[in-house]
């Protein structure tokens, strides 16, 4: 039995015409963006993975530790550039396609439990959310496993069982952590009728499925088969130990499971001022529902927003209690569901709906430029392009001066130093590498100053100048010991340590990049007499 009736009036728009508008809109928005150099991750893994898989035919990157993600991705991106040629400008643009789907994804699944007007403007909310607008580009793999979980949520709630199997199969070869919508569904089928009593059931709030609650067992199959072949190739099942130690061992302690929850929570109903449709969707439930022609209009069914909510929920307590890093885009696939309950809430209730949906699209745009006023991840919003900025004046700076030189520096500039492919040098460059820039990392690199000849010093993680907690001293302890917090030196202190001289600096929006040329004993002798 589907979830979902047909609604005969909301098909009117052509899924080509949609798909095209969508990409077109975001891809005249990307425009300043589709030449930047590979940024974080994209350098670390994906791109070198990618480009292994180009050049070699293995799904199995040699240039690049595996951490057993599946291949979709990155063999889509193989053949694009197969195709199109090898460049930031394919890679991105290819991206946005693959962004400009799932959107579509999501405008079809908003107009399936609600109308075309909510799938407007969840679909603009939701394209000019800060970090699924900078995610839209980027060489990462979560927003496509997003997009093909809207495709198959749509479906599942549509009960095309085969289609379902399919686009979350589809999305488990993407990330590992789609089979969490599938799975949080089954649970959904077999335990909620349950809890909720037979009177309940019975009124069609929960299906009633039987054996073909199976088929969203189905997705773990592919994920098994590669798996099983990662293991045979690699001799781990999960990703190098290292990858699993810091995303799985190391995440388990039951006091960081409690902060990580929080902070879900925050990702998924505060974050980059999503608190603005949380809040006028909380205020607007206070208010009757307004009424057209055709009597009062209708909400999102309680069986879809109550299958919405299990899926939020499974998101938000997987993802507390794996993944080294709490970045926000691992919550993409959550987050824009919260965003269709939130729009047809105030579409069902309030007026003057549309400008309320104007001012938080808005305020998303606004977040994409301005920093909030914590600590955050700068792949968030449009502090990675500042980044990518420095790092790329800092690198010329240091390939054109010192061509030969040791660099002393940590990653990702180490990989950014040595690949060329990554789009910051010409040629690769000597690099030593450190793990950060804090006082006891530099102290030992200055013990062993012979080892190199410059160091380029940069920002690993962005500070506002007054932190909103910065006096809490607690909340800085725990940070450090659960989530890899750390201050790193300035560049005056850090050319202090070294016992060099800054020749280079930059600084953009809180971020820095500096090189220091570092003063040899003998040269300090030398000078001295």
């Amino acid at each position: 039995m589907a979830i979902l009736t047909a609604h005969p009036k909301t098909n009117r728009l052509h899924p080509a015409l949609v798909f095209t508008l969508i990409f077109v809109f975001i891809f005249l928005l990307h425009l300043p963006l589709l030449q930047l150099p590979y940024f974080w991750d994209e350098a670390g893994y994906y791109v070198p993975a990618a480009r292994d898989l180009l050049l070699t035919g293995s799904l199995i990157p040699h240039s690049t530790v595996s951490n057993a993600h599946p291949p979709l991705v990155m063999a889509y991106l193989a053949v694009w550039w197969k195709l199109a040629g090898y460049s930031p400008v394919v890679t991105r643009s290819t991206m946005l396609l693959v962004a400009a789907f799932a959107l579509l994804g999501l405008f079809r699944l908003a107009q399936s439990v609600g109308n075309t007007p909510v799938a407007v403007a969840s679909t603009v909310c939701t394209a000019l959310y800060p970090v699924f607008f900078v995610q839209s580009s980027l060489a990462h793999v979560d927003l496509t496993a997003a997009g093909l979980t809207f495709w198959g949520l749509r479906a599942y709630l549509e009960d095309r069982r085969t289609a379902t199997a399919i686009w979350f199969s589809v999305a488990a070869l993407a990330k590992e952590t789609a089979t969490v919508v599938p799975l949080a569904l089954l649970v959904w089928e077999l335990f909620c009728p349950l809890l909720s009593g037979k009177h309940v059931a019975a009124a069609g709030l929960f299906p009633r499925r039987g054996w073909k609650s199976a088929l969203l067992l189905c997705p773990l199959i592919p994920l098994g088969l590669w798996y099983a072949y990662h293991y045979l190739r690699t001799g781990y099942v999960f990703g190098n130990p290292e990858f699993f130690r810091y995303n799985i061992a190391a995440t388990l302690n039951p006091f960081r499971v409690i902060l990580a929850l929080g902070m879900r929570l925050w990702q998924i109903f505060g974050y980059l001022h999503l608190y603005l449709l949380t809040m006028a969707m909380l205020l607007a439930l206070w208010r009757p529902p307004l009424h057209d022609r055709d009597g009062e209009r209708p909400r999102i069914q309680v069986s879809v927003q109550l299958i919405f909510l299990a899926i939020v929920v499974a998101y938000v307590g997987i993802m507390s209690l794996v993944g080294g890093a709490v970045l926000a885009r691992y919550m993409l696939p959550a987050v824009p569901l919260v965003i269709i309950v939130g729009v047809s809430t105030l579409w069902r209730r309030v007026g003057y709906w549309r400008e309320v949906v104007v001012i938080v699209a808005l305020a998303f745009v606004a977040a994409l430029f301005v920093n909030p006023p914590y600590g955050f991840s700068i792949e968030d919003n449009l502090a990675y392009r500042d980044y990518i900025l420095l790092h790329q004046d800092g690198e010329r700076f240091v390939e054109a001066r010192y061509p030969m030189a040791r660099v002393l520096t940590a990653w990702p500039a180490s990989d950014e130093l040595t690949r060329p492919y990554l789009g910051y040098v010409t040629r690769p460059m000597r690099v030593v590498r450190i793990e950060d820039f804090t006082v006891g990392q530099l102290m030992l690199a200055a013990d062993l100053s012979s080892n190199f000849d410059v160091a380029l010093v940069f920002s690993t993680k962005y500070e506002p100048a007054h932190p909103l907690l910065e006096h809490w001293v607690a909340w800085e302890s725990l940070k450090t010991r659960f989530f890899g917090f750390h201050r790193d030196l300035p560049p005056a202190a850090a050319s202090q340590v070294l016992g060099g001289k800054i020749v280079f600096s930059a600084t953009r929006h809180g971020q820095w990049v500096a090189v220091i040329e570092v003063q040899r004993v003998e040269e300090a002798r030398a000078h001295k007499y």
